[in-house]
């Protein structure tokens, strides 16, 4: 059997993992999806901590802690999230050292119902790394409006950061230029650029599930035919855009003050329509120096059957292009899509920390000790 995943990081594409749970990180799973299957980063989100905090009973000893000390739910769940980051981060520090900090990173999220308060987000931005205190923890800050100052203060402060819920490209470009802003930032104030690096999260699934539904509501040959085209090749454009700003004069002043190159991480790359091929948002995006989080079931799907054909993305833009001003011409406003793509990664984020905040709340309750 040829080694998809050794192949797909032979290319240049860094391979994470969409997932965390401190029984992945107790039972050693993630060290084991280190060393056999080419893991060398991990993302969360508040979905995921919901998920794993509501399952099983590996949290229950630091719930009754917590609870004994009648700490608040917000707390309870900054320490036990920043604590499950900690140790995965752990895990992968000879990944980090290996690489020179670019991998064997873990991401943590801001609270997202902060999205919209770009001063609030730069605080929680220096409290988590605060509490996590790794070098290779990276900060999750969305790339909405208010998302992007903050980003580049962030940055500005010497705080890693992984920049999430990116859907359209001329929000791209500008998280792009909010990043070059916060390294200018650190430069003025005698930071070490070196040592700052980020990921530029770029939703691909959604793309496709949104644009589908519209496709087939309008339910012509022409409008079927440009199903399952839409993420793809918006993606494809998102990597041009990369690589015209970090060919830019004002990135080549940077990366010669010791500047990284903030890296393209295609985010969201389950497929969720059955009639796709389950590898479709790995093997068509294989491009130098990307990343790649996958929910495990990808991974799995990509080690056993992907088929890896080397550099996917360059030598498309044409067609990718083609493929978007196919959909304008059929009524499918891009704008549109990737504004309610946006409104709703938000929203589902924050129902999550909602639903988080609730099942935790009821677990301290169950957990606290009698008085007396």
């Amino acid at each position: 059997m040829t080694d998809a995943l050794k192949r797909l990081s032979e290319e240049g594409v860094a391979i994470w993992l969409d997932d965390l749970s401190r029984k992945r990180i107790t039972s050693g799973n993630l060290a084991e999806l280190i060393d056999q299957q080419h893991v060398v980063g991990v993302t969360t989100n508040p979905t995921i901590f919901q998920k794993a905090i509501s399952q099983g009973d590996g949290y229950d000893q630091q719930l009754s802690d917590l609870a004994a000390r009648k700490v608040t739910v917000e707390e309870a769940i900054r320490m036990i999230t920043t604590a499950d980051v900690r140790d995965a981060a752990d895990i992968l520090r000879p990944v980090f050292d290996a690489t020179n900090g670019q991998d064997g990173r873990v991401s943590i999220e801001v609270d997202p119902r902060l999205a919209h308060n770009t001063k609030a987000t730069v605080a929680e931005a220096r409290q988590l790394a605060w509490l996590v205190d790794r070098p290779n923890a990276l900060i999750k800050i969305p790339a909405t409006e208010a998302g992007l100052p903050a980003i580049a203060e962030t940055i500005g402060n010497g705080i890693s950061v992984n920049v999430t819920l990116i859907f359209s490209l001329e929000r791209y470009r500008k998280v792009m230029d909010a990043y070059l802003s916060g390294l200018e930032k650190a430069r003025e104030r005698g930071l070490d650029l070196s040592e700052i690096q980020s990921v530029a999260s770029f939703f691909v699934s959604r793309v496709d599930t949104e644009v589908d539904k519209r496709l087939d509501g309008i339910g012509t040959d022409e409008a079927k035919a440009l199903r399952g085209k839409a993420a793809v090749a918006n993606a494809r454009l998102a990597y041009q855009a990369y690589e015209e700003v970090f060919g830019s004069e004002r990135w080549s002043a940077l990366e010669n003050a010791g500047a990284n190159r903030q890296r393209p991480l295609w985010a969201s790359t389950g497929v969720k329509d059955p009639a796709y091929p389950d590898t479709m948002y790995v093997t068509e995006l294989v491009a130098p120096n990307t990343v790649n989080t996958m929910p495990e079931a990808t991974l799995e799907a990509v080690e056993d059957h992907g088929e890896i054909r080397g550099n996917t993305v360059s030598g498309t833009y044409e067609q990718a292009r083609a493929d978007l001003d196919a959909l304008e011409r059929l009524g499918i406003a891009y704008d549109d899509v990737v504004q309610v793509l946006e409104d709703e990664g938000v929203d589902k984020f924050e129902a999550s920390w909602n639903d988080l905040l609730k099942s935790t709340q009821a677990e301290l309750e169950r957990l606290a000790p009698s008085e007396g």
